[in-house]
C-alpha cells in the first residue's frame, strides 16, 4: 500500500498571513505619503515656475533699464532717489547633486544705479555707527579722514559707490508646506519676508512683484502674511 503526504498548508496560510499585513501597512504607508508627496509637487512646481518667468523678466528689463520709483534713504547720510535698474538674473540651487526637480531656492539679484557716487562726511565719533549702516545696507565704501590746518581730524569721508544691490528669494518650508519670499533692498533698506501658499505663486503675483521692484504699485506686500522685518532705519 503507497501512503501520499497530505501537503502541509500551515505554511502557506502563515506567508498569506504576512503578505496581507505587509500588503495593508504598504498600502496604508503609501495613503500616508501621497498629501506629502503632492505637498512638496506643488512646492517645487511654484518655485520652477518662479525661476522661468523671473529669468526672462531679468533679460528685458537689463535691456531696457527702466528708471525705478522708488526712494531708498540711509539716515541722513544719502539718499537714492529714482535709481535706475542696470542689471538682474535669476538662478536656482538644487538640494544636493542628482537629486531630480527639488530645490533649495529660487533667487532673483539686481542692482540699481544712482548718478553719481556719494560722499558723506561725520564726526570722527560717528564713524563707527555709519559704517556699520553702509555695511548692513549692503554698500560698497572706502574712507579716509580729512584733517584741519593743524592735523586735528575733522572728518570721517565714506566714498560710498551708488549701486544698490537687491534681492528676492523664494524659500520652501516643506513642514509648513509654504514658500518664504525674502526681499532685500527692494523699496528701502531692510529685509522683508512673506509667507506664500505655493499655489499663490502664480503669474499675476510675479507680475505684481516686478511692479512693486518699479516702485509702480506694493499690491506685491498685500498678498501674502508679513512673516518678518529687519529694519534698517536709524
Amino acid at each position: 500500500m503507497v501512503f501520499c503526504r497530505m501537503p502541509d498548508t500551515s505554511h502557506s496560510s502563515f506567508l498569506d498571513e504576512l503578505r496581507q499585513r505587509s500588503e495593508a501597512l504598504r498600502a496604508e504607508r503609501a495613503a500616508a505619503r501621497l498629501p506629502e508627496e503632492k505637498a512638496r509637487h506643488a512646492i517645487d512646481s511654484a518655485l520652477w515656475r518662479a525661476f522661468r518667468w523671473l529669468d526672462e523678466v531679468m533679460g528685458h528689463l537689463e535691456v531696457i533699464r527702466p528708471e525705478v520709483q522708488h526712494r531708498f534713504r540711509l539716515a541722513d547720510y544719502l539718499t537714492f532717489d529714482r535709481p535706475q535698474f542696470d542689471t538682474g538674473f535669476a538662478t536656482f540651487r538644487r538640494h544636493g547633486l542628482a537629486t531630480g526637480d527639488k530645490l533649495e531656492h529660487v533667487e532673483m539679484f539686481y542692482r540699481l544705479l544712482a548718478s553719481k557716487p556719494f560722499v558723506v562726511r561725520v564726526s570722527p565719533l560717528a564713524a563707527t555707527a555709519v559704517e556699520e549702516r553702509l555695511r548692513a545696507a549692503a554698500l560698497h565704501f572706502h574712507s579716509d579722514i580729512e584733517h584741519d590746518a593743524e592735523k586735528v581730524v575733522r572728518y570721517s569721508v565714506f566714498h560710498v559707490e551708488p549701486v544698490i544691490r537687491a534681492s528676492v528669494r523664494f524659500k520652501p518650508d516643506y513642514q509648513r508646506h509654504v514658500i518664504d519670499v525674502m526681499l532685500r533692498n527692494v523699496d528701502r533698506f531692510e529685509s522683508v519676508m512673506l509667507e506664500f501658499e505655493p499655489s499663490a505663486i502664480d503669474e499675476p503675483a510675479l507680475e505684481d512683484l516686478v511692479h512693486f521692484v518699479l516702485g509702480e504699485s506694493n499690491a506685491f506686500l498685500h498678498r501674502a502674511p508679513l512673516a518678518y522685518v529687519n529694519s534698517r532705519r536709524a
